[in-house]
Formats: C-alpha cells, structure tokens, sequence
C-alpha cells in the first residue's frame, strides 16, 4: 500500500503540528532559565558529617552565592519528652541582588525562622489585670 502525496503531506502536517504542541512549555511554570548564571552554578563545598550518637552537620556553597549549613540531634533521647532539634542557615542573592539570610530552629517548640527581611508580628499588648473591667 503506497501513499499519496497528499496524504503524505496531511500526516507530515500533523506530526509536526503535534511536536509544536508537546514543545509548549507547561501552563503554570516559568521556562527554564538556561542562560541564567543560577542555571549553570556548581557546587563549590559540601560536608556531611554523621555522628555514631545520630547527630549530624551538613555546610554548602555554591557558585552563584548560595550557603547553608545545619545541625541537628536527638534531645532527652529515650524518655517521654524525646524530640529532635535541627538548627542553622540559610543565605541566597535575591532578584534584587541583595544577600538574604535566614537562621532558623526547630524543636519540640516547632519551627522558628528569622531574618531581616521576614515580617514580624506586632507586641501582644498585656492581658488587663482580673476585676479590671468586672466587680
């Protein structure tokens, strides 16, 4: 069974109309940044140290300005109030090219982070004294 030039044509057309389709970048994500200095950053130092006792510590740099290091352990292990911390940082250059940085904690009391640039809550203003306001 031979084709036609005409249906050969029409399968051509949709086989390259269906590969310009699957070529559209996905609705919802950002193009790869291919030609970005981010894209293209290696990994400059990186330590990972594992303790017999289950505590550990981990450091990265990158190329592009990105650090982190973190240390964590297993606090009042083997009782009722056993609980693991993990505390360290964070930094990255932002779009704005300026250097962010975030230490953070988390522990039995959850996870707490601070930095500059995060927004903090107002001071909770003191309870009235009882009977202030009922007698």
């Amino acid at each position: 069974m031979s084709l036609s030039h005409a249906s050969f044509l029409a399968i051509a057309l949709a086989l390259c109309c269906l590969g310009f389709v699957r070529a559209q970048p996905q609705r919802g994500l950002p193009p790869p940044r291919s030609n970005s200095y981010d894209a293209n950053a290696v990994i400059l130092k990186q330590n990972f140290d594992l303790n017999p006792d289950g505590s550990y510590q981990y450091n990265y740099e990158t190329s592009n300005g990105i650090r982190a290091d973190e240390a964590g352990y297993l606090k009042n292990p083997g009782t009722q109030v056993e609980a693991q911390v993990m505390q360290g940082s964070y930094s990255y250059t932002g779009p704005d090219n300026v250097v962010y940085t975030i230490t953070y904690i988390a522990d039995e009391n959850g996870y707490r982070a601070e930095g500059a640039h995060i927004p903090t809550p107002p001071p909770v203003r003191a309870a009235a004294a009882p009977g202030r306001f009922f007698k």
